[in-house]
């Protein structure tokens, strides 16, 4: 628990200075709000991270990636120390920036899943979200040295953190002697895609999602007419010109060389996944699981606004005590998953979780709206307070669950890679939710589309059965014993 301790504040402070730290130097510089807003498309990054998984779990040394990955991203910040203008260099520093971090994320996740036992994931992950939150705060508290030592002691303090973290993340205990994924070459890899007509269906299909993805930042396509029309005619005539190489074959998802296709460097990982019994309940669960408690966040803030509370009140309460909480419920969340297992910690937990979202439903239907010069009545304060304490306490109680449930299904072969798969269908779920929400609290109303979100959290209950089926086989098949 020490160790996933350190290395979660490692993973959490870069992914803070992104954040804090990065836009109020830009906009004390006079950077315009549009060129800020491009730091969003800089942070794809950390969605698209599972990319180049794959490379970390075929060379591992997860704990030299931690070091140097470190070491490069004090050296950025270094740079920035040194150089207090803005030009175009600064975009191509923040690009290399995030995804030096996002490769960081993707080696600790892949060494932690590989450390850990199952009967630990519960608190470890529950420490995982706690330090996590930490080093983002860390970042905050550099940003306060601005006023004392400028922009160029904030950022060298930063370099060196990260120094100190990485300098940590290389003396963590030596990784598990665990046989990589992989022995394909990459050309064997796409000479047996091309008589795998499924198998190369499946690997179009995750690249045109890949694509979406990026563009639902960059909007690039608006650009290209009918661009999604040429890319699903090639997906298409990829899959014909596979159809014909194979002669038709049904697949064998062997290669040449008698390897299974799962085995290649690239895509081996993600038709590994596709290939086990129960997976697409399984992602479905993934899914949707958190839908009711992310339809919900994206609104909570407008609604404290609208109800006429302060930044101030905001601030402290629904974000600073609200972190507090969450990090707490994310501790005792994981205890608690550690005690009666992941399975039953992950129903019982998402129980609770939904539930907390009826506090801000009844709130909603009972405090009046905001009124220009009228204070709000101290027992309303209360209501509000209450409700966004078991919120935030409840949703770290169903995220430390959930999360160890994500690991615990994980083969640890290629750990990283799985993982980071993974954790980007549940963001991907997050994002849309989010963007939906504003449309569902215009149609319904705050207090109404509160309670909706309530019932948004029980269809992934209907998928159990086959989560549990899951990690059953997960058990069986691979290294998830007591080691």
């Amino acid at each position: 628990m020490f160790w996933v301790g350190i290395l979660y504040f490692a993973e959490g402070f870069p992914l803070g200075v992104f954040y804090d730290v990065f836009p109020v130097q830009f906009r004390q510089q006079g950077v315009d709000l549009r060129d800020i807003g491009f730091l969003s498309l800089l942070g794809l990054a950390w969605t698209l991270k599972f990319l180049w998984a794959p490379a970390i779990d075929h060379f591992r040394h997860h704990r030299r990636w931690m070091f140097s990955v470190d070491l490069l991203m004090a050296g950025i910040m270094l740079v920035f120390a040194i150089h207090a203008d803005f030009g175009p260099w600064v975009w191509i520093a923040i690009g290399a920036f995030t995804v030096l971090s996002a490769t960081n994320d993707i080696a600790i996740d892949g060494f932690t899943i590989e450390m850990l036992n199952r009967h630990e994931l519960g608190l470890a992950n529950g420490v995982r979200i706690a330090f996590y939150r930490v080093g983002m705060l860390a970042s905050g508290f550099i940003l306060i040295l601005t006023d004392w030592l400028g922009w160029s002691g904030t950022y060298t303090a930063g370099a060196a953190i990260l120094l100190l973290a990485g300098i940590a993340c290389l003396n963590a205990p030596r990784e598990r002697a665990i046989k990589p994924a992989g022995s394909l070459s990459l050309r064997e890899e796409w000479r047996g895609l091309l008589t795998h007509p499924m198998a190369l269906a499946s690997v179009i299909a995750f690249l045109l999602g890949t694509v979406w993805l990026i563009n639902r930042t960059t909007h690039w396509s608006a650009t290209i007419e009918y661009f999604w029309a040429y890319a699903l005619l090639l997906a298409l005539l990829a899959f014909m010109i596979s159809l014909f190489y194979s002669g038709g074959l049904s697949a064998s998802r062997r290669t040449t060389n008698n390897t299974p296709i799962t085995e290649g460097p690239m895509f081996g990982t993600l038709l590994e996944m596709l290939q086990r019994p129960y997976i697409v309940p399984v992602i479905l669960f993934i899914l949707i699981f958190k839908l009711g408690d992310s339809a919900m966040g994206f609104m909570i803030k407008p609604f404290w606004v609208d109800s006429g509370f302060s930044a101030t009140q905001i601030g402290l309460v629904s974000i600073n005590i609200g972190l507090a909480l969450s990090i707490a419920g994310g501790i005792a969340g994981g205890w608690f998953t550690d005690r009666v297992g992941i399975f039953r910690g992950l129903w019982i937990l998402g129980l609770l979780q939904a539930a907390s979202n009826l506090g801000y439903a009844w709130v909603a239907a009972v405090i009046p709206a905001a009124e220009p010069g009228v204070a709000i009545a101290l027992h309303y304060q209360s209501m509000m307070y209450t409700a966004s304490a078991l919120e935030s306490f409840c949703g770290g109680l169903g995220t430390a669950a959930f999360l160890a449930f994500l690991m615990s299904i994980v083969n640890k072969r290629h750990s990283a890679t799985e993982y980071a798969l993974l954790s980007s269908i549940f963001a991907l779920s997050r994002s849309v939710s989010g963007w939906a929400s504003g449309y569902g609290a215009v149609a319904f109303g705050y207090a109404d589309y509160f309670m909706l979100t309530f019932f948004l959290a029980f269809p992934a209950y209907l998928l159990l059965p086959w989560v549990r089926k899951m990690m059953r086989y997960t058990e069986q098949q691979h290294d998830w014993g007591q080691n």
